[in-house]
């Protein structure tokens, strides 16, 4: 089942290019708001299913190209996410260490949002293309065996990152909980409709050049491992997100103007824009272009506000 918010976020069924809305069947689900509604479906998910399948048959189909599309998790309890998880296409001498960060769930934005890049000192601003788990049911220091058993579904997840900001400490905090910086959606996917979640491409263009392009089967800890380790840290709820990694080589600048897409196979495709009041300017090469030139460093800034030399 693909699970949706649309327009004044109500919950729909996705069904082919349509929507149908379902509110009125979960309207008896303890709420305040369409956050922790969707977190109280997941947990009741089980008992809900069928009517919300019967009410989706029955229901009116309306196209999703007339409605707007809002985030699916809108205020995730947790967001987990992975921190160099990839073997970067087999390029990496050996397989990293577990590693990861919260990022804070006010920073959630949706399918058609706008992606804001802040007034501060970044080096560069990227988006990294993920495929994310969404938690069913609790997991509090569970095996790899039991692992997947906890997980709900999975959706598309950019992690938006301010890079370089000083001083050095508290790097992930502030390059990485900004406002807008983690676009999900534009579905919620359960876990049946995805046959291998191992071995998905997953790609994110650019202005309709790809720039990141890869596989879920390049992980270095592969999903159950991802959730066993995190959920030894603290445990895992329904409605958690959980932010599998990305492979680093295609990263590239986000710039005011650009219009950005990330597809994980078979979760939609999700689209943002990015805002940047600064009008800022970086060349357009991916951090593999860079080091094909011999370059260690990021791409600088070309123009505007904090570039090198004044822009």
């Amino acid at each position: 089942m693909k699970l949706a918010y649309f327009d004044d976020f109500k919950l729909g069924v996705v069904k082919g290019d349509g929507v149908v809305d379902v509110s009125d069947v979960v309207q008896d689900i303890p709420h305040t708001g369409p956050g922790d509604l969707m977190s109280g479906l997941i947990a009741r998910f089980d008992d809900y299913r069928g009517k919300l399948e019967a009410a989706a048959e029955a229901g009116k189909v309306v196209p999703l190209s007339s409605v707007r599309i809002r985030p699916p998790l809108p205020k995730p309890g947790n967001i987990d996410c992975m921190a160099v998880n990839y073997m970067e296409d087999g390029t990496l001498a050996q397989k990293p260490l577990s590693n990861a960060f919260h990022k804070a769930s006010s920073a959630i934005i949706g399918h058609g949002d706008t992606m804001i890049l802040p007034d501060v000192p970044a080096t560069i601003f990227e988006g990294e293309a993920e495929l994310a788990m969404v938690i069913g049911k609790r997991a509090d220091n569970v095996s790899e065996a039991d692992a997947m058993s906890h997980v709900f579904g999975y959706l598309n997840f950019i992690d938006g990152s301010a890079r370089g900001l000083p001083p050095d400490r508290n790097v992930f905090f502030q390059v990485k909980s900004r406002a807008t910086f983690a676009p999900i959606g534009p579905f919620l996917v359960t876990a049946d409709e995805i046959d291998d979640p191992q071995n998905l491409p997953v790609k994110l263009w650019v202005n309709g050049e790809v720039k990141q392009d890869f596989n879920t089967n390049d992980m270095a800890h592969k999903l159950p491992e991802v959730i066993a380790f995190l959920s030894s840290i603290h445990a895992l709820e329904p409605g958690d997100l959980v932010a599998t990694g990305t492979n680093h080589r295609g990263l590239s600048s986000f710039q005011d103007g650009d219009v950005v897409e990330l597809e994980v196979q078979g979760l939609g495709r999700l689209k943002i824009n990015v805002r940047d009041d600064l009008k800022r300017t970086w060349s357009r090469e991916s951090r593999l272009d860079r080091k094909n030139q011999g370059h260690d460093t990021p791409t600088p800034q070309l123009t505007g506000k904090y570039a090198p030399n004044g822009g």
